[in-house]
């Protein structure tokens, strides 16, 4: 008899399995000053106003950055010099994993955690590589769905790839977009690397250093309350 999923918020039953659920950039990686950097000379490539289209780009997905601030240019030509400049920066870049990132990956059991990213594998393999962090052996990216963040599809892709029901799912989000792909996948989310929480995470800490105890805890103790 299959048991019914534990709702967002609340604990799951004694005995089940629990699963983490990371975002990556501005999560676990600090990549805030390269996409600035690499937005700034894409805009200057093509005679736009950097500040405008950096701007413009945290608060949309790629084509429809090109829409708004180069309606006149091919977007797929926009999309091509994009994705040049963010793998060369991937090769040449300097990244950094935020505080507690790398104790945070090692301690969890294998095979009980994946990565959602809005980014492509080939990228985030690059940016742990450089940074040492731990690589897991599900990783749902920017080509493994046709429905991007805030869909709940990413992390219920990852969850169904993990064999974990949503509501044994705990994901680690920074931005509302992911926000509110966790909640929509019935999962709970808990909020990292933001001074103020955003509308309707579980739990906000202010940076990842402070969550890594509580989501250690959660991993390990299949009568814990993720909301606790």
């Amino acid at each position: 008899m299959t048991s019914e999923p534990a709702r967002p918020g609340e604990p799951t039953r004694p005995g089940r399995a629990k699963y983490v659920l990371f975002d990556v950039d501005g999560t676990l990686i600090d990549a805030v000053s390269n996409q600035r950097r690499v937005w700034e000379t894409w805009a200057e490539r093509y005679g736009l106003d950097a500040a405008e289209v950096y701007r413009v780009a945290l608060r949309t997905r790629p084509m429809e950055t090109f829409a708004q601030v180069a309606a006149d240019r091919d977007p797929r030509e926009c999309l091509a010099a994009l994705h040049e400049l963010e793998d060369e920066d991937v090769r040449s870049g300097v990244y950094a994993a935020f505080a507690g990132a790398s104790e945070l990956l090692h301690g969890l059991p294998p095979g009980s955690w994946a990565l959602v990213t809005s980014n492509y594998e080939h990228r985030v393999r690059g940016r742990f590589l450089r940074t040492g962090l731990p690589l897991p052996g599900v990783l749902v990216d920017a080509a493994a769905v046709e429905e991007g963040k805030p869909s709940p599809v990413p992390y219920l892709q990852a969850a169904a790839r993990l064999g974990a029901a949503p509501g044994d799912c705990l994901v680690i989000e920074d931005a509302p977009s992911g926000v509110r792909s966790g909640l929509r996948a019935g999962m709970t989310v808990w909020g990292v690397n933001a001074a103020a929480a955003v509308d309707g995470v579980h739990r906000h800490f202010v940076s990842l250093r402070e969550a890594v105890p509580h989501i250690l805890a959660y991993a390990a103790d299949p009568q814990g309350n993720a909301a606790a």
